[in-house]
């Protein structure tokens, strides 16, 4: 345990400054993301502290904290959020999530050449849920630090755009308050910047908004299950086995629990608080061991990729946003 002491203080310190710039600053950036960025900086200013005595506690917070995080991020969805939704939502949120994954990994492995951790990290930040999407796959995919650094600054930016956007571009669809929260929560990638986008239209919007984006985010377990079990079967029968993702089991679990027992208020909101840390916590420790110089090769691609993704949302989300409200 000792040896992990001072990566966990330095994780722990950021987490806290983190999250203390989301409250001053009333932001609806989400504290994952000022971690990352406050992260890259110490990092890239003082790379000793990712080696040595430090490394430990990083290593941590990358792989079991994250782990222990992501199983719990489940306590914020119930299966009666699904039934609240209807249909419509459901459908939407499975067909642009398995579009957009997809779509990422086909024209970014296939069309800018990228590796297929870069592209699925990305096409999974942009599909389910963000950084927290990314942070989850990193290790099903095998992916290094600095992949997930890059899938993370696609959903920092597309994710910004979009928080901002969807108001201006409400009063011009033509859409029903309940539908437009449907194509809010199935096609933007934070659940803060849904929040955000939510709130600025209006309250029906926003409440619709969450109760989509949540039930696109208790997919991420499944997503992940499947995938591991995909990029298993195309390593070859030589290959290593990709890692079972236990702690999306562990996020199954601790919905239905959450669904079928009425768990005490303030435990909830204790283990919501606690699940906020152990994630930021594990976005710190990835943009402390991220190194700028080591991303100049990779180049334009992933933004590309994460661009074309977000047109995708876009108009693709709205087109079946609007077959989906009006057949179902």
């Amino acid at each position: 345990m000792p040896k992990i002491i001072k990566g966990l203080g330095l994780a722990a310190l950021i987490t806290v400054i983190s999250i203390l710039l989301n409250q001053v600053m009333h932001s609806s950036i989400s504290p994952l993301i000022f971690a990352i960025v406050l992260g890259l900086i110490v990092g890239n200013l003082r790379p000793q502290l990712t080696s040595g005595s430090w490394h430990a506690g990083l290593d941590f917070c990358k792989k079991r904290l994250l782990r222990i995080g992501v199983a719990f991020y489940g306590i914020n969805i119930t299966l009666q959020h699904i039934a609240a939704v209807g249909t419509g939502a459901l459908v939407v949120d499975i067909v642009m999530l398995s579009s957009t994954l997809l779509l990422g990994y086909w024209i970014g492995h296939k069309w800018f050449g990228l590796d297929a951790p870069t592209s699925l990290l990305v096409g999974a930040g942009s599909a389910i849920c963000g950084a927290a999407a990314v942070l989850a796959a990193e290790p099903v995919v095998r992916a290094k630090p600095q992949q997930a650094t890059l899938a993370v600054g696609t959903v920092v930016i597309f994710g910004t755009i979009a928080m901002f956007l969807y108001p201006l571009m409400y009063p011009l669809l033509s859409l029903s308050p309940q539908a437009m929260g449907i194509y809010t929560g199935a096609t933007i990638h934070e659940v803060a910047q849904v929040v955000a986008a939510g709130d600025a239209i209006s309250p029906d919007v926003a409440q619709t908004a969450v109760i989509t984006k949540l039930t696109r985010v208790m997919m991420l377990a499944p997503v992940l299950v499947l995938l591991g079990n995909w990029l298993s079967r195309n390593q070859g029968a030589t290959a290593v086995r990709a890692p079972q993702p236990w702690f999306a089991y562990g996020f199954i679990l601790v919905v239905i629990i959450n669904s079928v027992v009425a768990l005490p208020l303030n435990l909830v909101e204790g283990i919501k608080h606690l699940d906020s840390w152990a994630l930021t916590m594990a976005m710190a420790a990835l943009g402390l061991s991220t190194h700028l110089s080591e991303l100049k090769s990779v180049g334009w691609k992933p933004m590309a990729l994460g661009a074309i993704l977000f047109l995708h949302l876009i108009v693709t989300g709205l087109i079946v946003t609007q077959l989906a409200t009006t057949w179902l």
